[in-house]
């Protein structure tokens, strides 16, 4: 078994067979399906075992409902492949991606995470292509984070995983955006990174997804996870910087906290980012990121 696939079930009876289909459709068949049903109360379950049933690649593990990272944890205990990756049960995968990827893997073993594009919001206005360059990152997270601003794109789907990475690292339960909390631990852990424009991931748009909903109680979440790759040796940057302090204020418009801590920015590098980066990076440097949390708030209430 060269590859298990994770697909965690919860509400989604309408898009289910969508998913599962563009996975059983693909050309590469050297794989396990694993589908968590996280204690769904719809008719998800039902539809689980009628897809085992009529494919016996297919496996389901029925649980009490637990959350995105508790059924994630679960399959991945259960994977038997070499390597994982992840499906969200409402997402697809394009035709003819699965054989790209592990036609790959196979001629470059020593990959441990192999990164593929995305079309993210598919099928909506909003639609966004996410085209990762063909590049090898050889022990260098910093590299990988900042060059390929994948802080951008920390996603657990459209990416490849050796199964080991998993050993002693689990996605954190009662946390949202455990993306961002997880795949840094992963990355640390990989000695090869590959990205590739080969295969697509489609990422549906769904009004109904966590990303769609975020509350200040969500964001406050996914900004305490960046503060904490911030604080590792050599993961900070004025690029990334910035791209928290736009997390931090949306946290702040929403609950009032501010936890991003004031640190020296480069102006030539902020000058680089455009003029709205450098207002909010000057702002930050003449004072401090509460004064910059308040006139964007007031900004924002007088529009």
């Amino acid at each position: 078994m060269e590859l298990s696939i994770i697909i965690p079930v919860f509400k989604v009876e309408k898009t289910l067979r969508r998913c599962v289909n563009s996975i059983t459709s693909q050309s590469y068949t050297g794989y396990e399906i694993i589908l968590v049903d996280d204690g769904s109360p719809d008719r998800c379950g039902k539809i689980c075992d009628e897809l085992a049933e009529e494919d016996n690649r297919i496996r389901v593990i029925h649980r009490e409902n637990g959350g995105l990272s508790a059924a994630r944890n679960t399959g991945t205990d259960a994977a038997r492949g070499k390597y994982i990756t992840f499906v969200d049960s409402d997402d697809t995968i394009a035709p003819g991606t699965l054989g790209e990827l592990m036609s790959i893997l196979g001629k470059h073993p020593e990959y441990d995470i192999l990164e593929y594009p995305a079309a993210i919001f598919h099928g909506s206005p909003q639609e966004r292509l996410l085209m990762p360059r063909e590049r090898t990152y050889h022990g260098d997270m910093p590299l990988y984070w900042h060059g390929n601003e994948a802080y951008t794109h920390a996603y657990a789907w459209n990416k490849i995983y050796r199964r080991h990475l998993f050993d002693g690292i689990m996605f954190p339960e009662g946390k949202v955006f455990e993306d961002v909390w997880t795949i840094p631990l992963l990355l640390e852990r990989a000695e090869t990174i590959a990205t590739t424009c080969r295969g697509m991931y489609f990422y549906h748009a769904n009004a109904g997804g966590i990303t769609a909903n975020a509350g200040g109680r969500e964001l406050l979440m996914l900004l305490e996870a960046h503060l904490g790759i911030l604080e590792r040796p050599g993961m900070f940057s004025e690029r990334y910087y910035m791209h928290v302090v736009n997390i931090q204020l949306d946290v702040y418009r929403m609950t009032g906290e501010v936890l991003l801590p004031r640190r020296g920015i480069g102006l030539k590098e902020l000058v680089r980012l455009g003029p709205a980066a450098f207002l909010k990076g000057l702002t930050i440097k003449i004072s401090d990121v509460r004064t910059l949390c308040r006139i964007h708030k007031a900004i924002k209430n007088l529009l």
